[in-house]
């Protein structure tokens, strides 16, 4: 664990070092708040903006995730990466420390939105509420995570993963459950929506809104996590041989 936590801290300096970094990830989710939330003129609910708060907390830290892979390209290109991996410590130790500081600043960015969220009018959670979308939230970023940094991994070079990632991020988004309810969607985007990991979080955390514990939401994305983790440990032992 001091292993891991020593490259947490690191990249944690990193990025509280760069404010840019740290403003411009919120200003989309941001808009998409006010924007979306606010002006479309929805009429299967009251509260457009309180229907689509989980779907943004959960594309904060899903996008967040989709980029945390760039870490350990950068280091890659940077030299730092070999340098690590000549270290006595366990290699996966690099890699989960990179999971947990990107799962944890998603954490970080999706308190901001839900804070601002509150601000312009969105119901406030219960603390049991709260506990159980935090912990939605943590297993989808640790699942993103890892997929990620085993992308990242194979790929190599920033372009192709930038590529990659704009290729899955905004479909994966939009065929979830984010932006309207199932029985509003068409039929053929209804059964991917169901199967989609984002709408796994997003139906857990409307559900703990409404003082229902998300078991089911909670049990599938452990278990997702469980299967990527072991296959990006595995993957990152063989790659880094």
């Amino acid at each position: 664990m001091k292993q891991i936590a020593y490259y947490f801290w690191r990249d944690l300096i990193r990025w509280t070092r760069s404010r840019a970094s740290v403003v411009s990830s919120l200003v989309m989710p941001a808009a998409w708040l006010i924007f979306v939330g606010l002006a479309l003129p929805i009429r299967f609910t009251d509260n457009y903006l309180e229907f689509i708060t989980p779907g943004i907390l959960v594309m904060t830290v899903y996008m967040t995730s989709l980029q945390g892979g760039a870490l350990i390209l950068f280091d890659k290109i940077l030299g730092y990466f070999n340098k690590f991996l000549a270290l006595p410590a366990p290699r996966e130790t690099l890699l989960l420390g990179k999971i947990f500081f990107v799962t944890f600043r998603g954490l970080v960015q999706a308190t901001i939105i839900l804070i601002l969220a509150i601000i312009l009018g969105a119901k406030p959670l219960s603390l049991a509420g709260l506990a159980q979308t935090y912990l939605l939230l943590f297993l989808l970023g640790m699942l993103f995570s890892c997929l990620a940094s085993t992308i990242a991994l194979y790929l190599g070079d920033h372009d192709s993963y930038a590529a990659v990632n704009s290729m899955i991020s905004m479909p994966l988004f939009f065929t979830s459950s984010a932006l309207m309810p199932y029985d509003k969607m068409p039929s053929w985007l209804s059964i991917p929506a169901h199967l989609n990991p984002l709408s796994f979080a997003i139906d857990g955390i409307r559900g703990a809104e409404a003082g229902a514990f998300p078991l089911l939401q909670i049990g599938g994305l452990s278990a997702a996590l469980c299967v990527v983790l072991t296959i990006s440990v595995f993957l990152f032992r063989r790659i880094t041989v």
